[in-house]
């Protein structure tokens, strides 16, 4: 298995010091070019062809810093996501999540890996929402971290590196097209948070599950979520996902769903769901969403109890 880390650190400072009208293209291959292949697979053109086109750099300046804010005047923030520490805690994370999966009995279909961690927008409302950390691993071979740096997104890292790790894995073996419904939403984020939980502890679960209380996930989410387990199209199923405050945020229809409804509700039926089938979370994390749900129907009507 090889698995690459791209410094983003480094590649920052080197955008900070170009002058206004070299930081854009040096960006772009230097930080956009390295993944390639998942732009293409996303169909997200690589370089606009018209000056004020949608492309990769579009696309990333929506939570991330673009080219024309990395300037000397973030150094600060750039500084604290450039220790020898940190990306080695990061890159040991993700090591530690495939091979474990390889440890377990899952052969891998996909040998080559690239990872980096991104600066956040500090004017993302999302990722303000997501208390200034995220990921996204939905792209076989690749994972990349999100981050407004300070003492408590550093640590949660590692945790968000192993959902998305998580993630990686399970799109190795479920196929992702137009079919895809919120049902298998729920239960890959249900997946992605046990496993990242298991590999780093409940201290480090994240927002999208700890402001969740029993009242609201027992009365108000899963009475919903479970008749619209069907649902596709993700401007359908987002809101049910995210939340109304993010869903509006991507201009969605609003659907009465507190913050993160479908992951809060996710991790607790994964974790119903391994207590009673008694499968490992290596095991459930390739098994399809529908064989799952099958298995969790005593899940919606019980009472989720959440400790602490």
């Amino acid at each position: 298995m090889n698995i690459r880390t791209l410094r983003s650190d480094q590649i920052y400072q080197k955008v900070a010091q170009a002058s206004p009208g070299e930081k854009l293209e040096l960006f772009r291959n230097e930080m956009m070019a390295p993944f390639m292949k998942q732009w293409q697979i996303q169909q997200i053109p690589f370089r606009a062809e018209e000056a004020h086109g949608f492309d990769v750099i579009t696309f990333n300046s929506m939570m991330h810093r673009s080219p024309d804010q990395i300037t000397r005047q973030i150094a600060p923030e750039i500084e604290l996501i450039s220790s020898e520490s940190f990306w080695s805690e990061c890159e040991d994370a993700v090591k530690k999540s495939l091979h474990l999966f390889v440890e377990h009995g899952i052969e891998l279909p996909v040998s080559d890996y690239l990872f980096t961690i991104q600066l956040g927008n500090p004017e993302s409302r999302a990722l303000v929402i997501n208390e200034g950390y995220s990921g996204f691993g939905g792209i076989p071979g690749f994972i990349w971290g999100t981050i407004l740096p300070n003492e408590y997104t550093i640590p949660r890292m590692k945790a968000s590196l192993a959902h998305e790790c998580n993630h990686n894995v399970r799109y190795q073996f479920i196929q992702w097209d137009h079919t895809v419904n919120l049902g298998e939403l729920i239960v890959s984020e249900g997946l992605a948070e046990n496993f990242a939980t298991l590999m780093f502890g409940e201290e480090l679960l994240g927002p999208w599950v700890t402001r969740t209380n029993a009242e609201t996930l027992n009365r108000r989410i899963k009475p919903i979520l479970r008749e619209q387990l069907q649902l596709t199209g993700f401007d359908q199923f987002a809101p049910y996902l995210y939340g109304d405050e993010i869903a509006k945020l991507q201009n969605f229809e609003p659907v009465n769903m507190p913050y993160s409804a479908g992951y809060a509700c996710g991790y607790y039926l994964i974790q119903y769901y391994l207590r009673k089938i008694g499968k490992t979370i290596f095991e459930a994390t390739i098994t399809p969403a529908g064989q799952i749900l099958e298995e969790v129907k005593g899940f919606w009507d019980e009472e989720t109890i959440i400790s602490g």
